[in-house]
């Protein structure tokens, strides 16, 4: 579905060419009534599906500005703290507010989405099976499209209104989004994703729609994060056991399905010449060289690359130095839960002379180290755009090599159009693992752990320097209750977290986490007390407990519904 899904939308030539796109007269207009026949039915269907890669610079699906960097794996980055200043916003948590207009933009750009799925499943249901044939696939797949966005509302703003394809559009603004509880709202987003799974078929010709147990796995997330019961200042106060072992049954259904695996190697997930691999079970589907001027690119993540000839912008989403030594191993090959913080590894000896878990260098861009698997392409100081500020860092998992097949620059601004994992094989592995571990039962998450290390241990052949020694000194181990550790519930409880940061560092998954397991402000405030002295700018930074689990709901979209829409509390 890739090559042609991406015919239908022609965002980035409006965006960079808006004088052409406004002075063009319309050939036509078609009439609402006439979008209901299987033909143009199957087109907004596909329409629903484009807005998944529909981003702009500061509207990210991967939630990488709300998922990494508030969570401490991540500064801004860019110019300063005046360069994009509302990221800055999200990032010290004190200035947030809810007139912070990239939070308006998101809000926006997620109901539009919703209003495409809403609009196509409207049209699925008033069709007759005889008509349409695939209406029971095709509304699997928009219920599949609906959740996903609702799930992205849900960890994003919590209470959100919740419009389905039966309401109709004049009756938008009266739909308050108190009218649900965050409960009754997680279970109207596991119902689309139960219904798609009992909709869709087992596989799917076109790799970019979900299946079966796409839905599956993406219920389980969804169970997951409803089974931590949280009172109105987000302190867990209870895990729902029912919904534990729902989560257990759904990730073995996906596990056992035979349709996926770990990647051999974990930097295959993140370069174009592997996408729609084994670890894929969802991705939003890029292209170019599609039929418009630059192709529909991940512009979500366009300001990801350093500033060196062959990329020139922006710099943006920059590895945190406590990420950076989190990937610390001690002298067993584990993580170092604790005193990773006590000396930073900034320099090339630095990474040669402690040991480190390999996905850093799949991670993280290190002054000294080969840029996205290439020696001779070695990642300089230089690079950086205000390292004054920010360090030296840059991400890698998001951005590719400038030779890369899937490279297009916009000036001045660039990006790819690989493909970006929204569910990896890892997520269900260890979502089953978290689920075993709160139901008490830590030996049965252990080998699943494990198989993610090994994973990792086994992820170095990439990782290389010209002369074909390695970049950083790797060690990892896997876990020996009685040898290397004591694997109680707490204990195992601390690795899955950890293995969690290792593995999914800067896919915008971290703070959403740490919400869910009702840490985050403890977690966060220590992170501020210690990366402050290496990172003055974070001085001022807090995060409030009851306030920034959430974001505001925007002030534009309270104005919209005159006052019916609800304020999250402390805004």
């Amino acid at each position: 579905m890739k090559k042609y899904i991406l015919l239908i939308t022609c965002l980035l030539a409006t965006v960079v060419s808006c004088k052409k796109a406004l002075d063009e007269q319309p050939q036509g207009v078609i009439a609402s009534d006439q979008l209901n026949t299987p033909t143009n039915i199957d087109k907004m269907v596909i329409a629903a599906y484009s807005s998944l890669g529909n981003e702009n610079l500061h509207t990210s699906n991967s939630l990488w500005p709300w998922g990494s960097m508030r969570s401490g794996d991540a500064y801004k980055g860019g110019d300063g703290v005046g360069d994009n200043s509302e990221w800055n916003d999200y990032e010290t948590f004190v200035t947030n507010q809810n007139t912070n207009s990239l939070t308006d933009q998101m809000w926006a750009q997620l109901y539009n989405n919703l209003a495409r799925a809403n609009n196509a499943l409207l049209r699925i249901d008033n069709i007759s099976q005889a008509n349409y044939p695939l209406k029971t696939a095709r509304q699997g797949e928009m219920r599949f499209l609906r959740g996903n966005y609702y799930f992205m509302l849900k960890i994003l703003w919590n209470r959100v209104p919740y419009i389905d394809e039966n309401v109709p559009t004049t009756s938008y603004d009266t739909i308050s989004n108190v009218a649900y509880t965050s409960d009754q709202l997680w279970t109207k987003v596991a119902n689309d994703f139960r219904f798609a799974a009992n909709a869709l078929p087992t596989t799917q010709t076109d790799k970019g729609r979900p299946n079966k147990y796409t839905a599956l796995a993406y219920l389980a997330k969804t169970l997951l994060y409803q089974a931590y019961t949280q009172d109105n200042k987000y302190n867990v106060i209870g895990i729902d056991q029912s919904k534990l072992n729902q989560v257990v049954t759904l990730c073995d259904s996906v596990i056992n399905s035979g349709q996926y695996a770990l990647a051999n190697d974990f930097g295959q997930n993140f370069l174009t010449a592997n996408e729609n691999g084994p670890e894929s079970v969802f991705a939003i589907q890029y292209s170019k060289n599609d039929g418009t001027q630059f192709g529909r690119i991940d512009m979500g993540h366009s300001l990801s690359y350093p500033m060196n000839p062959a990329y020139g912008c922006c710099w943006q989403h920059i590895p945190s130095q406590d990420l950076v030594n989190s990937f610390k191993t001690d002298n067993n090959g584990l993580p170092m839960f604790t005193g990773y913080n006590s000396k930073d590894a900034t320099q090339v000896n630095d990474f040669l002379s402690q040991t480190f878990d390999p996905r850093l260098d799949h991670t993280v861009a290190i002054p000294g180290h080969p840029f996205k698997y290439e020696p001779y392409f070695v990642y300089q100081n230089s690079w950086a755009r205000a390292p004054a500020i920010y360090g030296f860092y840059s991400s890698l998992k998001d951005v590719v090599a400038a030779d890369d097949p899937s490279f297009q620059k916009i000036p001045p601004f660039m990006s790819s159009s690989k493909n970006w994992e929204l569910i990896r094989y890892a997520d269900v592995l260890l979502w089953k693992a978290e689920a075993l571990i709160e139901l008490n039962r830590p030996l049965e998450a252990l080998p699943i752990i494990n198989m993610v290390r090994q994973r990792a241990a086994n992820s170095t052949s990439k990782l290389k320097q010209t002369d074909g020694s390695f970049t950083s000194n790797y060690k990892v181990n896997i876990y020996q209750p009685g040898v290397n550790c004591t694997w109680t519930q707490a204990y195992a409880r601390q690795a899955l977290r950890t293995e969690r940061r290792m593995e999914f560092a800067m896919e915008g998954n971290r703070f959403f986490d740490l919400v869910r397991w009702g840490i985050a402000d403890t977690y966060l405030n220590s992170y501020f007390a210690s990366e402050s002295i290496k990172r003055p700018y974070l001085s001022t930074a807090k995060f409030t407990k009851g306030r920034d689990e959430y974001l505001p709901i925007p002030l534009n979209q309270i104005n919209y519904s005159k006052g019916l829409y609800k304020q999250n509390p402390g805004f």
